[in-house]
Formats: C-alpha cells, structure tokens, sequence
C-alpha cells in the first residue's frame, strides 16, 4: 500500500526529524546536529593551497590543538542527494588507510550548511609538481631514487589492500620537509575485486594514463597505477614531462612512438580492444627509451621497461619495483631526511593573483584529461578509419 510523505510544518527547522514512534516532527538538539564531527570554526584558514577536480584545499591551524592541517572543502555546488560518490568513495578509503606514504585523513569537519564538509588531511610543505616548476637545479637520481622508492611503498600498500588510485601524477604527491613522500588526492580511488570487474574509463590524467585505458577497455587493475609511477619516473629523470599528449589520439602517438607499435604478440587481447573498431596505430618497431635516457644505468632501463609494458598482465608491480637491483647500485637512494627543503614554499601567504595564476598552472597541468576520440593532435600520424554504420 503508497504511502505519502508527512509535511513540514510551516516554519519547521530544516535539522528536524520526523518520528514513526510518535507520529510528531521532533527538534534535532543542538548539540547532535554535527553528529560526531567537529565544526569547521574551530579552524582558521591560513591560505589558500589550490583547487582540484573534487574541491579546494586550504592550509589551517586546528585551534584546539594548534597543528597545522589541509582543509579539503568537498565540491558540492552540482549535487542535489547529497555527498557526491567520488566524496565517499574517499572518506570511506582514507579513514582505512595508515602508511607513511600515504597522505593522512585525521577527521571530518562540516559547517553551517549541510553542503559545507571538510576532510582534515595531514599538512605536507609542498607538492611535487610546483617544486618541478619552480626549482632551480632538477633532483639529482639519487634524490629522484627516493621520492621513486617511497611511491612504490605506497603503491605496494594501496594495492595489497585492493586499492587503485586511478589518478597518479605528480601534483598528487606530496612532499614533507623532512623528505616524506605522500600519495594524495583519492577522488578517483577505488577498491577492487578479483577478478576484476567493469570500471569507467574516464580516469587519470592525459599524461599518465595507460594505453589499455586510452583504448577503451573497461577492465582496470593496479597495471594502471604502476603504468602513471612510471611516466612520473621519466618526468623526475628527463626533467620535463615524458609524454605531454594534447588530445587522446596525440597520446597514443606519443606512446607508440616511444615504445613502438603493439600487437598480439606480445599483448593478448590488444586487437579487440573497443577503440580500435574507429582507427588503426601507426607502424614503429622500435623502443625509444634508451635514446631517451642514453645516461641510465641499465637496470633503469630495466625497471622503466618493465613499467611500460604494454600488456597490463606483464606490467611491474610495486614489490617488485622495490625490489629492482636500480635501488642496489649506486648512486644510492638517499635518506628522506637528506631531501633538500624549499623554505620559500612553506605557508606562503598569497595573494588573489598569485592564488588566480596557480589555479590556472594546476588546471593546465591537467588539461586534455577527458577529451573524446574525435580530436586529432597536428601532425598525427595516427590513421582513422570510417565509423561503421
């Protein structure tokens, strides 16, 4: 039998409950309207750190404990049923996760309005995609066999406890000053089975995303993480991006011309991957990365190898990414606490125009993200085929 939903009493407070018991609108109390989270006042907002796809993050201090924290305030202007998937998805992840390369959520915090949440993550000096912008001398391959190996842990971590990250890059590693690396930013985390199962294929960012994604499978393992460490491995050696593509077609350019063409052979399944019903790759026999890093020693051409292996099945794993003999031989990887520090990034306070031209230089780091397989980039030599009818 319907039944139909009690009406509001005019004038009745929006934090009001409707009791079956009763039959009566109840007063939520005042002190049960946070539920178990802390208001957001008891934080002062020191500046604004940057905006991602999924909110804005902002440094602060904890006033009841004086410590300096991120804020993360959840985008909610589109959602209309409440706390967006991408938002759950993250609290839900980070509230179980617990290793020193991975970022910290410590609670969350809500304000006045019900579409005011924060996340309290651990505070981190600075991100290692403005550090790459802005130092002057590049990481040495000592320092860059650090910030390489503590990825990998987390990986090994995230991915032990079936977790992908589905969005790595370096804006989304984070720096400490004592050298520690953190894995930040899980809006697009998710957990997974084995086997497993379908998942959308609009994630990661254009650089760093895997050729299986690129060509439309909707099957996703931890190979797409492993394949993103690798393009930030060749980001931290080459000093400048590995692979900056314009457009999806631009990138698969730009991987086969580093790589060379894939087939059957040594990737089972490519042929009947969905992307390749509407185009074709070009031919290139050949793997470019040893002209790439013509100074690399030849186990770090093994492990960048081994990370860019077309097929998702052979791909490195983060242990054995820790246990490659590159971090055994010199130069060495350096102690974390060794890392060079960068006072001049610590609590800037900046101002609207400096926060205006960082916003813009993050937007642009991830532009091209989700383009569709319409755009061609100029001068591809990717050859399309007809849509069929």
């Amino acid at each position: 039998m319907a039944s139909t939903s009690p009406e509001v009493p005019a004038g009745q407070d929006k934090l009001s409950f409707f009791s079956i018991l009763t039959g009566d609108w109840m007063d939520v109390p005042e002190k049960s309207k946070l539920g178990n989270c802390r208001s957001v006042i008891e934080f002062e907002k020191l500046n604004r750190l940057g905006e991602g796809t999924y909110g804005i993050v902002y440094c602060a201090r904890d006033n009841r404990s004086n410590d300096i924290v991120a804020l993360k305030k959840m985008r909610m202007e589109r959602e209309k049923d409440g706390i967006p998937i991408s938002g759950l998805r993250e609290i839900n992840i980070l509230l179980h996760l617990r290793h020193r390369n991975i970022v910290e959520l410590k609670e969350v915090v809500v304000g006045k309005s019900l579409d005011s949440i924060f996340l309290v993550m651990q505070y981190c000096e600075q991100d290692l995609a403005s550090l790459l912008d802005n130092m002057a001398a590049p990481f040495s391959e000592s320092q860059v066999k650090c910030i390489m190996l503590q990825l990998f842990q987390g990986l090994q971590y995230l991915h032990e406890n079936f977790i992908i990250h589905r969005d790595l890059k370096v804006s989304n590693l984070l720096m400490t000053d004592k050298g520690s690396v953190k894995i930040a930013d899980f809006g697009l985390a998710r957990k997974f089975a084995v086997p497993a199962g379908p998942m959308t294929p609009r994630v990661v960012t254009l650089w760093y995303r895997a050729p299986e994604i690129l060509l439309g499978s909707r099957k996703q393992t931890t190979a797409v993480d492993m394949w993103s460490a690798g393009c930030i491995f060749g980001e931290l050696l080459a000093h400048r991006p590995l692979l900056p593509g314009r457009s999806e077609i631009h990138q698969l350019d730009m991987v086969v011309e580093m790589f060379g063409t894939p087939n059957e052979s040594i990737w089972p399944g490519f042929s009947e991957l969905p992307a390749l019903e509407n185009f074709s790759l070009k031919k290139q026999p050949y793997n470019n990365l040893r002209h790439t890093f013509t100074w690399l020693s030849e186990s770090g051409i093994r492990l960048l190898n081994f990370l860019f292996m077309y097929d998702p099945a052979k791909r490195a794993t983060a242990e054995e990414c820790v246990e490659s003999s590159y971090f055994r031989e010199q130069p060495y990887s350096c102690d974390p606490e060794l890392m060079p520090s960068f006072p001049q990034h610590r609590l800037k306070r900046k101002t609207q125009v400096e926060n205006k031209a960082e916003d813009q230089k993050l937007k642009s780091r991830s532009s091209g993200s989700f383009h569709d397989f319409g755009g061609s980039g100029s001068g591809s030599a990717t050859k399309v085929k007809k849509m069929k009818n």
